[in-house]
C-alpha cells in the first residue's frame, strides 16, 4: 500500500500535497534520555541537526512534557520557528497544554489533538516517537 504524500488524507487542511516529506515525529518529552540535564542539551542538538538534514519531518507533534518545548523553552521555540519556516508543520497536544496550564503560552505551531497522531500514523510512511 502506497502511503506517499500523493494519496494521503489532509490533517485539518494543513498538509500540502506538494511536500515531499513523509515523516511524522512525535515528541513526548522535553529531554532525550534518562538524565534530564544532559537530555535538555541533547534536545537542542537534535533540532539543530534536523535543520541540516535532507529529510526533515513533515509534521512534529508535541505531547506530554514535550509541550514545554513549544511554550517555555525559548531556545527550542526559535529552532522550531526555523523548521516551521522550512515547511514543517508543528502541533502541540491541546489536552497536554491545558494539563500543564500552558494554553496561553503556545509560541510556535498550532494546538492539535490525538487525531493528528492517529491520522499521521496511517498517512505517513514513517512515524518516529521520542519519549
Amino acid at each position: 500500500m502506497d502511503r506517499g504524500r500523493k494519496g494521503a488524507r489532509k490533517i485539518e487542511g494543513l498538509m500540502s500535497d506538494t511536500k515531499a516529506k513523509d515523516m511524522l515525529l512525535v515528541f513526548a518529552t522535553d529531554s532525550i534520555g534518562k538524565e534530564e540535564d544532559i537530555g535538555k542539551v541533547l534536545v537542542k542538538g537534535f533540532f539543530e541537526t534536523i535543520k541540516t538534514t535532507k529529510e526533515i519531518p513533515h509534521t512534529i507533534f508535541f505531547m506530554n512534557a514535550g509541550v514545554n518545548l513549544t511554550t517555555r523553552n525559548i531556545e527550542i521555540v526559535s529552532l522550531l520557528k526555523e523548521l516551521q519556516a522550512m515547511g514543517v508543520e508543528i502541533f502541540s497536544c491541546g489536552t497536554c497544554l491545558k494539563y500543564y496550564g500552558l494554553e496561553a503560552e503556545l509560541k510556535v505551531g498550532y494546538r492539535g489533538t490525538t487525531n493528528h497522531i492517529v491520522e499521521g500514523m496511517k498517512d505517513f510512511a514513517k512515524t518516529v516517537w521520542i519519549g
